[in-house]
């Protein structure tokens, strides 16, 4: 019979996580960084990008998949721009410091754009984008996704991943503007999610490759293809991103993509970029914290279809979800608990 998720805090599961990468061989400094920013994928509700991928993670750095000790070089390549080169780091660390190069340059020159090449999976678009928001900017963010799941509007060959977007916008007093967005109905992250806890997916999110009839097993994922947003604008939106983080990066684009699922040991080369927008260049920001919230407001209290409780925006529920599990802790199911606990008895660390 199905039980309830136990409610683990936060803290332990960065403890955990950390421990985890050093026994793995990370520098510590690095272990604990990477930990808590999968923590707080957790804490936010992407679960299918927190302590969830931590195995995965530890899988390809002990298979030389990932280097343990990067040297993560940045190259300002004019007043707004810098390409960065992760060395095969880990890619939580290396979008991290396209974060901090792209805040800097755009406190010089208004706006910051970050290429990204030589990096790996970093987890949910989002945290790169609102780590921005500390800085009182607005940020973007986007990868080539860390596998190839979707095809070519009206194909069959997986040649385009699920590319992310993820835009923060400040809104002075109240929750910030986030969307977060995988340019398929569904990120595969939540497919595996649902393949571990054996739970058949929904409708539209996958068809067979192929016949392109419906496909819901969790047992059949690897016969399926994952459909864009949008029918064919979400599949040309999937290529746009792929050659901005991707092509333009010099990094993996369409077959040279390493699926980081089924290849423990090769270099991914994964291409992201990052985009910081200092507000104070176009808008007095208290006037644009006030426009903002405005808008914001109008849009909540607007009529709703019938059924319909509360407007949410993007944001909205990110931020109440966060400040629950840092309170609470994060919900994690049996199926999860099982395979960290597994986990930590194979490292010598003990169980979650």
């Amino acid at each position: 019979m199905p039980t309830e998720p136990a409610l683990i805090a936060a803290e332990r599961l960065r403890a955990f996580a950390a421990t985890a990468f050093i026994a793995a061989g990370l520098p510590a400094s690095d272990a604990e960084a990477v930990a808590a920013m999968m923590v707080e994928a957790d804490l936010i509700g992407a679960d299918a990008h927190g302590i969830f991928r931590l195995p995965q993670y530890v899988r390809r750095i002990q298979a030389g998949g990932v280097n343990r000790t990067p040297a993560i070089t940045v190259n300002r390549t004019a007043a707004a721009t810098a390409l960065v080169d992760g060395d095969n780091g880990m890619g939580h660390l290396v979008v991290a410091q396209a974060c901090d190069t792209a805040i800097a340059m755009a406190r010089e020159a208004g706006i910051g754009w970050v290429g990204v090449r030589r990096s790996n999976h970093a987890g949910p678009a989002s945290i790169y984008a609102a780590r921005m928001l500390e800085a009182g900017m607005i940020g973007l963010y986007s990868a080539v996704a860390s596998a190839n799941h979707m095809a070519p509007w009206g194909g069959t060959d997986l040649l385009l991943g699920t590319n992310p977007l993820a835009v923060a916008i400040p809104a002075g007093d109240g929750p910030p503007v986030v969307l977060d967005i995988a340019t398929t109905v569904v990120s595969y992250g939540t497919i595996k999610n649902y393949v571990l806890q054996g739970k058949a997916f929904q409708p539209g999110w996958m068809i067979d490759r192929k016949d392109g009839s419906e496909l819901t097993d969790p047992t059949r994922s690897k016969d399926g293809v994952l459909l864009p947003i949008g029918g064919y604008k979400g599949a040309g939106l999937a290529l746009i991103l792929g050659l901005l983080a991707g092509s333009l990066n010099n990094a993996s684009v369409g077959s040279a993509v390493v699926d980081f699922n089924a290849d423990d040991s090769s270099e991914a080369n994964t291409g992201q970029f990052v985009l910081a927008i200092d507000i104070a260049r176009f808008i007095d920001p208290a006037l644009f914290a006030t426009l903002v919230g405005a808008h914001l407001e109008e849009l909540r209290a607007s009529a709703r279809l019938p059924g319909v409780e509360v407007i949410r925006l993007p944001g909205d529920e990110r931020a109440r979800r966060r400040e629950q599990r840092a309170r609470d802790g994060v919900p994690m199911g049996t199926e999860l608990r099982r395979v960290l606990d597994q986990l930590g008895e194979r490292l010598g660390i003990g169980a979650l």
